[in-house]
C-alpha cells in the first residue's frame, strides 16, 4: 500500500478546496493531541506547546516534504498526558507553516486542511504516527435545504456580532478566504466561534454529512446567542448601577459645593464641632473638663479629617460630651411607695426589706439619698439582682447592671490610656453614659468572683470607686478627667464574703439574704413563679393548675436548694409539657397532681436525708454557698491492735484541727463524762463525715465531733438533736456564722431540737419568728452544757467530778 492518498475525482468543479486537485495528502502522518478543543478545516491556528515534549514530533513533520501534521482531540486533561488510546478517531490534517522556539515553548502556525479518520497507529510512542483515511467534503445535498440552513446560520451570526466585537474580526478573516455560499466551511467556522465544550465541538467535526453538521452547529449557535444575551444583560445591569452611583456621588458633591457657596451647609469637621459645642452648652462641666474640651476642639479644627489623630480626638470629645455632667434625676422620697414596690416584687425577706427601708428613711430625712455601697450576700437564686432593680424603682433612679465576675484586667474598671489603639473608658464611665444621669443605681454582680492577673488587680481598682471619700474625684485613664461618682448608689451582690478583699469589704454595708424555707417557696411559686411561666408560654391565665400539695412535693423532691431558681426551672418544664398537651387537644385546664410529677420531671432529684443513728453518730449543721445543710458525723472503733485516730471525708485543714481538738478534749476528760478512760488507750478510732466526694471545711463542727466521740466511748446513741459550735481545748464553745441558714436546714430535715453557742443567742433572736417557730433551741457556753442534752436521761451515765 502506498503512503499517499489522492482526493476522489468529481464531475463538478472544485470550489474553495484547500488542497488543490493535483495535490496529494499522505496516508501516514505524524499525530499531535490537543486537549482544549478540536480544529476545523479552513482555520489558521497558532499552537503553543512544550518544546521538550513535542520537539521530536515537529522535527519529524519538518523532515517530510508535505509538512502535514495530524491534529486530533485528546480525552486527557492535558496534551502532555495523552496516550494513543486517548485520541478521538476523527481529526484534522494541518500543514505546518512556521515554527519558532522561545523560552522552552514551541510556537507553531498550522493551516487546517481536511478531516481524517485514524485507521491505525503506527507509533504509539512520541512522536506518534498513524495511517489515516481522509473524509471528503460532501457536495450533493439538496440546494434549497442547504441554503435555508446556511441563511439561518448567517442570521444567527449577525445577531451575535453586536453582542461580542471579537466575532467581527473573525468573520472578516473568514470572508477573506471563503464566500458565504460555501456551506461546509461556513458550518465549521460557525462552530469554531462558539464556546461550547470540546465534546460538543468534536461531534460537529465527526459529522461529515452537511445537513447533520449544520443542524448541530445551529443548536450550538443558538446556545451561544442565549449566553451572550445573558452576559449582555448582566453587563448592562452592572453598568447601570455603577453609573447611578457615580451620578449620585457627583450630584451630592455638587450640592455640597452649592450649599457651601450659599452658606447654608458646613463641611464634616465644622458640623462635628458644632454638634460637640451644642452638647457642651447643655452640660455643667467642671473647669478642668471645660478647658480640656476647648483644647481638643482647637486641635480638631486644624487636623485633617482623614488622619488617625482626627478620629482619636473626635471619639474622645464624643465620650466627654455624652457623659451626664451635672445632670441628675429627682429622687422619689416616699417610704410607703418604696415599701409597696418591695412587697410587690419580693415575698418574705422582711429583715432585708426593713434594712433597705431604713436606708431610704435616712435619705428622706436628709432630703437626698447620698451615694452608698450596699452588699447583698446570699446563696444563688434568692433574689439579689432583682432586689437591686426594686431599689432603683423605689427611689426612681436609672438602673445599670454589669458583672465583675471573672474580670482580670484593671483597665476594665479604670479604662485604657488614649495612647493605645482602640482605647475605651472603663465600665463605670460607660455605665454613667448609658444611664444618662450622675445618680443612677449601679449593680455590681458576682463581687466574690472577681479575679486578678498580670494585667493588674481589679479588686484594688474598685477601692477608689467604692470609697465615698475618693469617688468624688474618680479618675478614668481614658478620660484623664475627674468625674464625680459620689452620688451613685452602688448595689453589689455576692454568694459569700470570704473571697472579697478585706479593704473592699470594709467599704460596704452588708445585708445578708438567707435561703427560703418551704412555706416561703410555696407562696413564691403560687404568686410569682407559676403565673410568670404561664405568661411566658403564651397560655391563658388558668390553663395550668398546680395544687398546694403538688407544689410542696415539687419543692421537697426537685427544688430543695436555698433559692428559687431551680424551682422556677421545674415549673417552666411543667408548663412547656402542658403546652404540648394543649396542642394535642387536651382538656382545659390541665391539672398537675403529685402523681404526675414523675411524668413531667422524671425521678426526684432530692430524697429524704438518711437518718443515721447508733452510737458514735451525731447530726451537725453546716453552712454552704448554696445555703444551710445537715451533716452526719460517724465515729467507730475499727480495732484494738494499736491506739490511733483517722479522719476521712475530704476534710479541710481547719476541720481536721477541730477533729484533733475534739479527740484530745474527749480523751483528757473521759472519766468526767462517764466513760472508761481505758477505752481510748487501745482503740483505733475512725471518724468520717459523709459524703466523701464533697470538700468540707470550717470550725463549727467541733462540738459535733466531740459528741460523736463521746457517744462512741459510752456506747450510747445520741437523741435526735442537731448541733453546731466551735470547741476549744479547754471545753469552751465559741460562736459560729450562718445561724439562719442552719436553722432552715434543720427544719428541712425535720429536726426540732438544736444546740447553738451561747454567744449566738442574739443572732438567733434576730431570725424571723416563722423560722424559729416550733424549734427547741439550747444554748451552750461550754461543752459540759452540751453533754446532758445528748443522751436520754433515763439511760445516761452521770458526769463524774474529780
Amino acid at each position: 500500500m502506498n503512503d499517499t492518498a489522492t482526493r476522489p475525482e468529481s464531475d463538478e468543479p472544485e470550489q474553495s478546496a484547500l488542497a488543490r486537485a493535483n495535490e496529494v495528502l499522505p496516508a501516514l502522518i505524524a499525530m499531535l493531541p490537543v486537549a482544549s478543543r478540536p480544529f476545523f478545516p479552513g482555520q489558521a491556528v497558532p499552537l503553543l506547546m512544550d518544546a521538550e515534549h513535542w520537539r521530536s514530533t515537529i522535527r519529524a513533520v519538518g523532515e517530510t516534504e508535505h509538512k502535514i501534521l495530524g491534529v486530533a482531540l485528546s480525552r486527557s486533561e492535558t496534551s502532555e498526558a495523552a496516550t494513543a488510546e486517548d485520541f478521538f478517531e476523527v481529526g484534522t490534517a494541518c500543514r505546518v507553516h512556521r515554527v519558532n522556539e522561545d523560552d522552552g515553548k514551541l510556537q507553531v502556525l498550522v493551516e487546517c486542511l481536511q478531516r481524517f479518520r485514524i485507521d491505525r497507529f503506527v507509533s504509539r510512542e512520541i512522536p506518534y504516527s498513524a495511517r489515516v483515511e481522509y473524509l471528503p467534503e460532501p457536495r450533493h445535498e439538496p440546494e434549497s435545504e442547504v441554503k435555508a440552513y446556511a441563511m439561518a446560520v448567517i442570521n444567527t451570526i449577525k445577531e451575535l456580532l453586536p453582542l461580542n466585537p471579537l466575532y467581527v474580526e473573525e468573520l472578516r478573516m473568514f470572508l477573506d478566504r471563503f464566500g458565504p455560499d460555501d456551506p461546509s466551511h461556513l458550518a465549521d467556522f460557525a462552530a469554531s466561534l462558539t464556546t461550547s465544550s470540546k465534546e460538543q465541538l468534536q461531534e460537529v467535526l465527526e459529522a461529515v454529512p452537511l445537513m447533520k453538521r449544520m443542524e448541530k452547529v445551529l443548536v450550538l449557535l443558538n446556545n451561544e446567542l442565549e449566553l451572550a444575551r445573558a452576559q449582555q444583560q448582566i453587563r448592562a445591569s452592572v453598568e447601570e448601577r455603577m453609573q447611578k452611583q457615580q451620578r449620585e456621588f457627583f450630584l451630592r458633591e455638587q450640592l455640597k459645593a452649592i450649599q457651601k457657596e450659599l452658606g447654608i451647609a458646613k463641611d464634616d469637621r465644622t458640623a462635628e464641632m458644632d454638634k460637640f459645642r451644642e452638647r457642651v452648652a447643655k452640660l455643667t462641666l467642671s473647669d478642668e473638663a471645660k478647658k480640656r474640651v476647648d483644647d481638643e476642639l482647637d486641635k480638631m479644627s486644624i487636623l485633617e479629617t482623614g488622619s488617625p489623630e482626627y478620629a482619636v480626638t473626635r471619639n474622645y470629645l464624643d465620650w466627654i460630651t455624652l457623659l451626664p455632667w451635672g445632670r441628675h434625676s429627682p429622687d422619689k422620697l416616699d417610704l410607703k411607695r418604696a415599701r409597696r414596690i418591695l412587697d410587690r416584687d419580693h415575698y418574705g425577706l422582711d429583715d432585708v426589706k426593713q434594712r433597705i427601708l431604713e436606708f431610704l428613711a435616712v435619705g428622706i430625712h436628709k432630703g437626698e439619698i447620698a451615694g452608698s455601697i450596699i452588699l447583698l450576700v446570699g446563696p444563688p437564686g434568692v433574689g439579689k439582682t432583682s432586689i437591686g432593680r426594686s431599689i432603683a424603682d423605689a427611689v426612681g433612679r436609672r438602673f445599670y447592671r454589669f458583672s465583675v465576675g471573672g474580670i482580670r484586667d484593671e483597665a476594665e474598671i479604670k479604662g485604657h490610656r488614649r495612647t493605645y489603639i482602640g482605647a475605651m473608658p472603663g465600665k463605670f464611665i460607660q455605665a454613667m453614659k448609658d444611664a444618662g444621669t450622675e445618680n443612677p443605681v449601679i449593680m455590681l454582680d458576682e463581687m466574690d468572683k472577681i479575679g486578678a492577673s498580670y494585667h493588674g488587680d481589679p479588686a484594688s481598682a474598685l477601692l477608689e470607686v467604692l470609697d465615698p471619700e475618693q469617688n468624688v474625684d474618680f479618675l478614668d485613664h481614658y478620660l484623664d478627667l475627674r468625674f464625680d461618682l459620689s452620688k451613685v448608689l452602688f448595689v453589689c451582690t455576692a454568694n459569700q464574703t470570704d473571697t472579697i478583699p478585706g479593704p473592699l469589704l470594709d467599704r460596704m454595708e452588708i445585708i445578708q439574704l438567707s435561703g427560703y424555707i418551704a412555706n416561703e417557696k410555696l407562696q413564691i411559686a403560687k404568686k410569682y413563679l407559676l403565673p410568670r411561666q404561664i405568661e411566658r408560654a403564651g397560655l391563658d391565665k388558668g390553663a395550668v393548675k398546680v395544687d398546694t400539695k403538688t407544689l410542696r412535693a415539687l419543692i421537697e423532691g426537685y427544688a430543695r436548694d436555698a433559692g428559687v431558681r431551680r424551682l422556677e426551672k421545674q415549673l417552666g418544664k411543667i408548663v412547656r409539657k402542658s403546652a404540648v398537651k394543649l396542642l394535642e387537644h387536651a382538656e382545659l385546664p390541665i391539672k398537675v397532681s403529685t402523681d404526675d410529677l414523675r411524668e413531667y420531671l422524671g425521678s426526684p432529684v432530692f430524697r429524704d436525708e438518711r437518718k443515721l443513728s447508733g452510737p458514735g453518730v451525731v447530726t451537725g449543721l453546716a453552712w454552704t454557698a448554696m445555703g444551710g445543710a445537715t451533716l452526719s458525723i460517724e465515729a467507730v472503733r475499727t480495732h484494738e491492735y494499736a491506739r490511733g485516730f483517722k479522719l476521712t471525708g475530704q476534710l479541710g485543714e481547719v476541720m481536721r484541727e477541730s477533729a484533733d481538738i475534739a479527740y484530745g478534749y474527749i480523751v483528757s476528760h473521759a472519766y468526767e463524762f462517764g466513760t472508761d478512760p481505758g477505752f481510748f488507750e487501745k482503740a483505733f478510732v475512725h471518724l468520717h463525715v459523709p459524703a466523701g466526694a464533697t470538700p468540707k471545711d470550717g470550725p463549727s463542727a467541733g462540738i459535733t465531733m466531740a459528741s460523736a466521740l463521746l457517744s462512741l466511748a459510752r456506747d450510747e446513741p445520741v437523741r435526735q438533736i442537731a448541733m453546731t459550735g466551735e470547741l476549744t481545748l479547754t471545753g469552751e464553745v465559741f460562736p459560729i456564722g450562718g445561724v439562719r441558714e442552719k436553722l432552715i436546714a434543720a427544719r428541712r430535715a425535720g429536726i426540732k431540737e438544736i444546740i447553738l453557742p451561747e454567744d449566738n443567742r442574739g443572732e438567733f433572736e434576730e431570725v424571723p419568728e416563722h423560722i424559729r417557730k416550733g424549734l427547741d433551741v439550747h444554748f451552750a457556753s461550754r461543752f459540759v452544757d452540751v453533754v446532758p442534752l445528748l443522751f436520754k436521761t433515763a439511760k445516761s451515765k452521770p458526769i463524774r467530778t474529780a
